[in-house]
């Protein structure tokens, strides 16, 4: 599917503007503080119904307006489809409204059906460079977009903890929390197992695809493995500092460069390998959703 156009209302800086796209390749230019940006994140919102930069859902509105929406046409051989997506703001909440070809969709029926998209910024060198959970959050983006099911675990699981750390905080004043306890933990650990097996299931797919021209690639999964033996094992520290300690929201990924040896790129690459690294994870992402979807997503 190629994007032929789309058409911005009251989005970020933008009063209301329509775009047109080349089939093969588009390049934007303008000046600082003009949009170039936020077109970009407009085109990957309609696809992953959520922005890239926010950190708040009403930032996507622009300043002063309660409503927006973004309108993206796609053509295929036979077909057209427009993807829609609108924001009303009420208060200090926003409500996203999802369509496809005028028809409204719930979120996760609407990820499942919209084009797919990979996004590829500067700031991803972050992936390299930065601390663990933000490889964890770019593997949980791509997993969730491509997995319904992995998303509804991790919803799952980070909603249970965050319930598993209020029993702990709550444990040196009230008696009796043990078996409240041990429910959590049973259905955490069904949990992570999933999430686990879905993450190293897509390492394996990246250590099957390690080479990119001459450069060959390798990335190692640093579980932090959640099951009965570690809960027992990290009980009274849990106790003390009143936050659980083990669980796949700690795993980390290793990715190194093979050669001779294998280089931890994390710590010794330099800025250049660092890059071509993170280069080595969107054309095997690339690759990736082509085999899923049987098309090659937007860049």
């Amino acid at each position: 599917m190629l994007l032929k156009k789309i058409h911005l209302k009251n989005f970020r800086n933008f009063g209301e503007e329509k775009f047109n796209f080349n089939p093969f390749l588009t390049i934007i230019i303008g000046e600082n503080a003009r949009g170039k940006t936020n077109l970009l994140e407009a085109v990957y919102l309609t696809s992953q119904s959520v922005g890239f930069r926010e950190s708040r859902e009403e930032e996507l509105i622009k300043f002063a307006e309660n409503i927006a929406n973004i309108q993206a046409e796609y053509i295929s051989t036979d077909s057209n489809f427009e993807f829609r997506v609108d924001f009303n703001k009420s208060d200090s909440t926003v409500r996203k409204v999802f369509s496809i070809n005028g028809v409204k969709k719930r979120q996760y029926q609407y990820q499942e059906e919209v084009t797919k998209v990979v996004l590829f910024s500067p700031e991803q060198i972050e992936i390299m460079t930065g601390s663990p959970d933000k490889r964890r959050k770019y593997f949980n983006t791509l997993l969730s977009s491509t997995n319904y099911l992995y998303k509804k675990h991790l919803n799952n699981y980070e909603q249970a903890l965050r319930k598993r750390n209020k029993i702990l905080e709550r444990f040196k004043y009230e008696q009796g929390f043990e078996d409240e306890l041990i429910y959590w933990d049973d259905y955490l650990e069904k949990q992570a197992i999933y999430l686990v097996e879905k993450r190293q299931s897509y390492l394996d797919f990246l250590n099957k695809n390690n080479k990119i021209d001459s450069k060959s690639f390798s990335i190692s999964y640093l579980k932090n493995v959640f099951n009965k033996k570690k809960l027992e094992e990290y009980f009274d520290l849990e106790r003390r500092i009143k936050k659980t300690m083990i669980g796949p929201q700690k795993d980390d990924f290793q990715i190194s460069e093979v050669d001779n040896s294998e280089k931890n790129l994390h710590r010794f690459g330099s800025r250049s390998e660092q890059r071509l690294a993170v280069f080595w994870l969107k054309f095997n992402e690339i690759k990736y959703l082509e085999q899923i979807y049987g098309y090659r997503p937007l860049l």
